[in-house]
Parts: structure tokens; sequence; C-alpha cells
């Protein structure tokens, strides 16, 4: 039996952060399917057992069971030795990005992908504000990308992989990805290292709404 337990499913870019570590980490894991589309996170039985926010993804090691993809990416990056900061300043600047990508990198981005190109909005007020929201972070990322192959320290992270959870999500957004050329190369360097997957192959469920 594989020591990690990852809920999870296809659509949830948050939950492909943590499995996109495993896969390129080498390390085996068990995806236990999230039925987020039927409503499994909101009910009381998934809020008294598995995570009171009603969230996913909930990673479980042994006894402890966590919830928030950046927390699960530090612990994960702790206890396996991979992907983490070499020095205290690496540490700081890693959660940096980390706090960024939730906030909004991935925040904005998500909600559009879920509008836009989930539940086909087409154009909204909300969709327009959004997707201008998600190019100025994406301007942020790819301007700090142009002179680096990774977000820290020159080499793959859990910045880069909490940062990664849908850039790799295929639906349409709006968004010209042609504009930000330093995203694109780093998206490349990322699926072209060993053990890659996309997250529609790596997690269970269904794959469109």
């Amino acid at each position: 039996m594989p020591d990690f337990k990852l809920h999870c499913f296809a659509l949830s870019g948050n939950a492909y952060k943590v499995a996109l570590f495993f896969a390129l980490a080498g390390i085996e894991w068990e995806s236990i399917f999230v039925d987020y589309l039927g409503g499994e996170t909101r009910t009381e039985q998934w809020r008294e057992t598995i995570n009171e926010q009603g969230e996913a993804p909930v990673l479980e090691h042994g006894q402890t069971k966590i919830s928030q993809s950046g927390v699960i990416l530090d612990y994960l990056s702790e206890v396996t030795g991979q992907f983490g900061a070499q020095t205290a300043e690496e540490r700081r600047e890693i959660m940096r990005w980390i706090l960024f990508d939730n906030h909004k990198f991935t925040s904005y981005y998500a909600t559009l992908r879920f509008i836009y190109g989930l539940q086909k909005s087409g154009e909204t007020p909300v969709v327009e504000f959004l997707r201008l929201r998600a190019k100025a972070a994406y301007a942020i990322v790819d301007g700090h990308l142009a002179h680096r192959a990774f977000m820290v320290g020159n080499r793959l992270t859990i910045a880069d992989l909490s940062l990664a959870g849908y850039v790799f999500m295929p639906e349409e957004t709006g968004i010209d990805h042609s504009a930000y050329p330093a995203i694109a190369a780093w998206k490349d360097r990322i699926s072209n290292m060993p053990g890659w997957r996309h997250p529609y192959d790596l997690m269970p469920g269904p794959t469109s709404l």
C-alpha cells in the first residue's frame, strides 16, 4: 500500500499540483476520487471526516491529514526531501510565490477557466474582469521567468508545482498564451521532465461538466 493517499479529481488544478509532485518525484501514491461535481465536498460527512473547509485536495500520510495545496506541497518537500528550499532565503521566496499563486495566479485563472471554459458562460462582465486579472498575473510570472529556468533557485521547486496547477488544463479561457513566451518555455521544461503526465491522465474522474 502506498504511504500517501490523495483525495482528488481530474478537473482540479489544485489537486494536480500535488499529483504532479508525486509524478515528478517518482513517489507511489493512491488516488481517492472526490465526487466534487456531485456535491461530495459539501456533505456533512465529508466536512466531519475529511476536511471541514469542504475542499480538495486532501493528503493523508499515516495519521497526518492535510488540506490546502500549498501546505501539502510544503509538507511533502519536507518529508521527502524533494523540490524544497535549500536556504532560509529560498524558503521565504518559495512561500512568496505560493501565496501569490493562491491569491492571484491560480485564483483568477481557475475561476475564469471554470466559468468560461467549463460552464461555457460566453462573454460576460465577470469573465472580462477575471480575464484581465488573470492576464495581469500571467504577465508578472512571465516577466519573472524571462531570465531564469524556474521560479526559485534555477531548479524545480514546489513554487513551480504550485504555479503549474492550471497551466496544463486544456479548456479555453480567451487568453492568448502566445503573449507569454517565458511561461510557454517553462511549461515545456516541466512537461519534458521524466514522470510528467497530463492532469487528466494522472487523476481520476470526469474531465467535463
